[in-house]
């Protein structure tokens, strides 16, 4: 008979319930149209996930992808907002088969790799033996601290992490940078759609000859 700890039911609820928000807000982002709330429920979406992968002991994972999904990709998404619609236009249906056809097969493949990978646990597996072994042994000698994936990121894989710090920031000061906002960031001007009503230029004066022979405006 197997016990089931009152710790390990918390948990499960809580993952269920995640995974829940997860869907729910996924579908929302798929079904509206504005454009500004799509971006919000974006970073809704990655802060969930946040909070997931805590709830999963994936605390370095949870970081990453609360400061690039929750803040990086929200302040791009609100910067290229500038140069689109407040609303997007609806997809005909039969521009909608692709995206879905392409779903279901990374779905299936996904579903057919799932045997492959190693149970919970196993000491076999990858992340049990090879380097990651040494790591461990080694860590509390060599870095003096206890989270060894902070020592990894940090101290073994330094240059690693140095440069997706750098991939990074290369990619957001690239999307600054087609955004136009090099130096112009205050200089935008607004242009309403519309008819224009009034003349580009003022008209210039009429001169009309007056009775005495002279001309006035």
């Amino acid at each position: 008979m197997i016990f089931v700890s009152s710790a390990m039911v918390s948990t499960l609820i809580l993952d269920v319930g995640f995974m829940a928000m997860l869907v729910v807000v996924a579908f929302a982002i798929v079904r509206l149209q504005s454009l500004f709330a799509i971006v919000m429920l974006q970073g809704v979406y990655s802060l969930l996930c946040a909070a997931w992968f805590v709830s999963l002991d994936a605390v370095d994972v949870a970081f990453t992808e609360a400061a690039v999904g929750a803040g990086v990709a929200t302040i791009l998404m609100l910067a290229a907002m500038l140069l689109a619609d407040r609303e997007s236009k609806p997809v005909p249906i039969n521009r909608q088969f692709g995206p879905i056809l392409v779903v279901i097969l990374a779905g299936i493949a996904l579903l057919f790799a799932l045997p492959d990978m190693p149970t919970v646990g196993d000491g076999n597996s990858p992340a049990n033996s090879y380097v990651g072994m040494d790591y461990i042994a080694r860590t509390a000698d060599e870095i003096k601290i206890p989270n060894i994936v902070t020592a990894v990121l940090a101290s073994y894989r330094g240059y690693d992490t140095f440069g997706e710090v750098v991939v990074i920031f290369s990619a957001g000061l690239g999307v600054l940078l087609l955004l136009g906002l090099d130096g112009n960031a205050g200089k935008w001007k607004a242009k309403p759609n519309g008819i224009q009503l009034y003349a580009p230029s003022a008209p210039p004066a009429r001169i009309k000859p007056d009775n005495d022979g002279g001309e006035s405006s």
